[in-house]
């Protein structure tokens, strides 16, 4: 038997894939977490073979909830399951541990065979997505100036994102311009619409 953990903030989305989950007669939900703290420590106390994590959570995102899991529960396989899929997302998502990269708008029976295939020790990426990281150009930022326009996106204020990023104001307002003109954009706000738009932020 297959042991499950399911994290997705969704409470519709996530109790509907236990009840689709537990129809299959190797496969059962031991443990369901509305956050990606919740997952942690219920990923701890349960220990899954597979936990299938949304990208988009609060209190610890899918990248971070696949990291520590790695970390902690290494035997434990991680299956992000997103409508997010993008790309970037995916190579951060198996460059963070994750096995497996599932966009929500898969076929049903989909995710039961993905769980199967990543206990079974393989991988499973789906191949659209695969295919398009294949051909997308990657993040002209670099590591520093994408979690400053990071901080910045919500139009928070220099002297804001300086104190956050324990940086000069100065040097917070070089890294936004060095942003807007990597991206060819004319405004901050341009160019946090292309890094989501991407997938870096």
């Amino acid at each position: 038997m297959i042991r499950v953990l399911l994290a997705d903030d969704e409470e519709l989305i996530r109790t509907a894939l236990a009840a689709l989950l537990d129809l299959e007669a190797d496969l059962t939900v031991v443990a369901q977490a509305a956050d990606g703290e919740s997952a942690v420590t219920a990923a701890l106390a349960h220990r899954p073979d597979v936990a299938v994590v949304d990208l988009a959570m609060p209190r610890r995102d899918g990248f971070q909830v696949a990291a520590e899991l790695a970390r902690a529960l290494p035997d434990c396989a991680v299956v992000i399951l997103t409508g997010q899929g993008r790309p970037p997302h995916l190579t951060r998502a198996l460059a963070a541990g994750a096995r497996g990269f599932l966009p929500k708008g898969s076929p049903g029976g989909a995710l039961a065979d993905v769980i199967r295939r990543v206990h079974a020790g393989g991988r499973y990426v789906d191949p659209a997505l695969a295919a398009d990281a294949l051909t997308i150009p990657p993040c002209p930022l670099t590591p520093r100036e994408l979690e400053t326009l990071r901080l910045a996106q919500d139009g928070a204020p220099v002297a804001s994102v300086a104190r956050r990023a324990h940086l000069s104001s100065g040097t917070v307002r070089n890294y936004l311009a060095i942003a807007v003109q990597k991206l060819g954009v004319d405004s901050r706000a341009e160019a946090v619409r292309v890094a989501r738009e991407c997938g870096w932020l």
